[in-house]
């Protein structure tokens, strides 16, 4: 089995930076970079990060300039997969293995079809209660990282990648059954991400009882439903399970989509709500607490984009 030495991050997000902190420090800086388009490298080759308070430094790399790493790490928010997928083409060799931490449960589909499945991993980032604001990222947990095999996986993807994580020092779980895993936590997401982007609260907010509350709760039973129409069996138990999780986090902290209202960009109500409200539809089921949240939030998203 040929070791992962040299890892490819594409996206300088919150969970880029998590897991690029431990990757660093295993491998050291040359074996981890960064990897973007040349204008996003021209504005940010020299940047510091704050991480926890301390001061930190990466690679950085224009995807023009990259070569093929053992393991490319996607870490975009959905809205930016298609970017990415450019941007990584370089990075992608012959024995590369590509995981992916974004939300939902397309995009391995999504980058398969362009780079093949013989590469993937399944790949749930879980627990994790990562803030980033500007240049700074701050977090009470790192989460686990949950992975599992592909369909027309390489039989060894899984192995390999198992072994970089915990030679950095990330906690990381083998699934037999990884999609229970990925609709899960999809489960959650669609829950608290859009709950909490709609509300503008935290995971205090959606845990206290009230109006965001009961959306929270809603909007996940909403996903047991289609999950169970489509062969995969959620339950009621799963799902305060997962609420039980959100009260474990740090409570003055938010989700990804709740930092994007603060931060005015772009959120993955399409891979969340959106993808729900199509599939429903092919079951014919309905889920009126996700159309309002998909309502809602591109509501949100047009005062400022």
């Amino acid at each position: 089995m040929k070791k992962i030495e040299t890892i490819n991050i594409i996206g300088l997000g919150a969970l880029g930076l998590l897991y690029a902190r431990s990757m660093s420090r295993a491998l050291g800086s040359e074996s981890v970079r960064f990897v973007m388009n040349r204008e996003r490298y021209e504005r940010n080759k020299d940047k510091e990060f704050k991480i926890q308070g301390e001061p930190m430094k990466f690679g950085m790399v224009s995807s023009d300039e990259a070569g093929p790493a053992d393991l490319v790490l996607v870490a975009v928010k959905y809205p930016g997969l298609a970017g990415a997928l450019e941007d990584m083409s370089s990075s992608v060799g012959d024995d590369t293995v590509i995981m992916s931490v974004l939300n939902g449960i397309s995009s391995e589909n999504l980058i398969a079809a362009k780079f093949g499945a013989y590469r993937m991993i399944n790949t749930v980032a879980q627990g994790m209660d990562a803030t980033k604001f500007g240049d700074e990222l701050n977090f009470s947990s790192s989460g686990t990282l949950f992975i599992g095999e592909y369909e027309g996986g390489r039989p060894d993807n899984v192995e390999r990648v198992r072994e970089v994580l915990e030679r950095c020092s990330l906690s990381c779980k083998v699934e037999d059954d990884i999609k229970f895993r990925i609709w899960s936590k999809y489960m959650l997401n669609v829950g608290v991400n859009q709950t909490c982007m709609v509300y503008a609260t935290n995971y205090g907010g959606v845990m206290a009882e009230g109006e965001p509350n009961r959306t929270f709760i809603s909007a996940m039973r909403e996903v047991v439903a289609v999950a169970n129409a489509e062969g995969i069996r959620l339950t009621e138990k799963d799902l305060n399970a997962y609420v039980e999780l959100t009260g474990t986090l740090k409570q003055d902290l938010m989700p990804s989509m709740a930092q994007d209202r603060i931060n005015r960009k772009p959120c993955e109500v399409d891979a969340f709500a959106g993808t729900l409200i199509e599939l429903a539809g092919k079951h014919g089921l309905h889920v009126p607490v996700n159309e309002f949240l998909y309502k809602r939030a591109h509501e949100i998203e047009a005062e400022y984009i």
